[in-house]
């Protein structure tokens, strides 16, 4: 860990560099010096002051794009998007999700982010749901095997452009889960116990930026605060998950209202890039968002929500 003395210096060096050509050079040396995650950071900021932020291309009526995601975010402008809010399809697990192996999958993962890079506005979130996934097993003499999806989502993130902020877990009820407890409830034989999964992650990035949320929220000085709204204090939010006809896995409403509520503000342009049946979409609109949808089955948006 780097001294706090040698902080403090650096602090120094960066209030006083700008008219004293001593502490300039001393703040060059520090930089060369240190291979730190903290100076780094810091000079990083440093060297941002000077550099405006990009115009925001704004989007002001809701979008539906049908096709694959890598693909058809292409036709957005650059820097467009205020929040990105979507669910990944889970790995060869529903009907609509078939990649040849877990590489293509995360491989393919990437480009759809790479994709949401480009326009996602600078420093904004992305906020995205992703629970561990199994795949059977070919039978009893065999293992299944159990993919930590959130886990390499994180890697892959950061390797698109984006750092970490938080971790939300989303937790449901236990009978609304499979049961995976029933074999170790019968024998009670140890290293046969299996939990049922009763939660999911909801990963809180931020696009890259070398400079504080301020910036960003300096752009919503008439923004009315809405006093009377209850807070969600924890990083642990229990919510009950939903089913639909239209679609084998879709959010909860609540779930989304709240990340939309808590990462966005009004007016706002929403991205789901895994679309789905549009909850994202009918929930932004509701609380006046613009939503913006890309789904590669059009059948499930039914030719669009709005």
């Amino acid at each position: 860990m780097i001294k706090n003395d040698i902080c403090q210096l650096f602090k120094t060096c960066l209030s006083k560099c700008k008219n004293d050509a001593n502490f300039e050079e001393l703040r060059q040396r520090i930089v060369a010096c240190y291979d730190n995650e903290i100076i780094s950071k810091a000079n990083a900021f440093y060297e941002a002051r000077r550099v405006p932020l990009r115009p925001v291309n704004k989007i002001t009526e809701p979008i539906t794009l049908i096709g694959d995601a890598s693909k058809e975010l292409k036709k957005l402008p650059e820097n467009s998007i205020q929040l990105l809010f979507t669910s990944p399809p889970y790995y060869n697990a529903r009907e609509y999700s078939n990649y040849p192996s877990y590489k293509a999958y995360l491989d393919k993962m990437k480009e759809v982010l790479l994709a949401v890079h480009r326009v996602l506005e600078d420093g904004r979130f992305a906020v995205i749901n992703a629970s561990p996934i199994i795949m059977p097993r070919l039978g009893r003499a065999f293992e299944s095997i159990r993919y930590p999806i959130h886990y390499d989502f994180h890697k892959i993130l950061c390797e698109t452009g984006f750092y970490f902020i938080d971790e939300i877990i989303w937790i449901k009820p236990e009978p609304s889960v499979p049961d995976r407890i029933s074999g170790y409830r019968q024998t009670r034989k140890p290293l046969s116990y299996k939990p049922n999964c009763i939660t999911e992650s909801i990963m809180v990035y931020r696009k890259n930026a070398n400079f504080l949320l301020d910036k960003n929220m300096k752009r919503y000085k008439d923004y009315e605060r809405h006093e009377d709204e209850p807070i969600n204090t924890s990083n642990c939010w229990y919510i009950a998950p939903t089913r639909s006809k239209k679609h084998p896995a879709v959010f909860p409403e609540e779930l989304v209202r709240r990340v939309i509520k808590y990462y966005s503000f009004e007016g706002d342009a929403v991205l789901d890039c895994f679309a789905g049946s549009g909850t994202t979409g009918r929930v932004a609109k509701a609380m006046g968002r613009v939503p913006v949808l890309c789904e590669i089955n059009g059948g499930y948006l039914h030719g669009g929500t709005f």
